[in-house]
């Protein structure tokens, strides 16, 4: 039996996630594959709430290492590389985007703060780019959860015939584009 602690029900926690999805995760299945009884995860989270952040926080990790933006780097490309990295660590996880809707990043304010400053230092107004930061989380977020949810090729047996098939990277290029074109116009502005 391992030992556990904080760090092991985290990741078999995520692991449990991965095999089963975000509806089926419970602390009596992970009790479970701890080989623990159910009580004894309370030591660790309180709810399964605190449980969903720690995973959540655990999930974002590859973003959360990312390296931060430097004083000669073009906002611009980091912004799009910023989000594109917050999406390809939302979908390494099954349901990652619903994992990750409504957690608040208490761990990565430090680095928030750091991509703030960034933006603002290259000329982009305060407000606008905390709120184009926002919009760009916002939109990835729910880019994934539609692109998680798509049943996939085959299983659109119901959809009509003439109906496009869903490239979701080209589609998630193309609203990142427009959110990042429209930030560049009210800099310019």
């Amino acid at each position: 039996m391992t030992k556990m602690n904080r760090a092991v029900v985290i990741t078999e926690a995520l692991s449990l996630l991965d095999e089963v999805g975000l509806d089926a995760v419970s602390t009596r299945r992970l009790a479970k594959r701890l080989n623990v009884e159910q009580p004894s995860l309370y030591w660790y989270f309180r709810t399964k709430k605190d449980l969903l952040a720690a995973m959540a926080e655990a999930a974002m990790e590859p973003h959360a290492t990312a390296p931060l933006p430097s004083p000669g780097d073009d906002w611009r490309d980091w912004f799009a590389d910023n989000t594109r990295s917050f999406r390809r660590t939302l979908l390494m996880r099954r349901d990652g985007a619903r994992l990750h809707a409504g957690t608040t990043p208490t761990g990565d304010l430090a680095r928030l703060r750091r991509k703030m400053e960034f933006l603002v230092a290259s000329g982009v107004p305060e407000r606008d780019a905390q709120m184009a930061m926002l919009a760009a989380g916002r939109f990835t977020v729910g880019s994934v959860l539609e692109e998680q949810a798509d049943p996939g090729p085959g299983d659109d047996a119901d959809l009509p015939a003439d109906m496009p098939v869903i490239d979701h990277e080209s589609a998630f290029e193309a609203g990142l584009a427009l959110i990042l074109n429209g930030l560049v116009h009210r800099t310019a502005m």
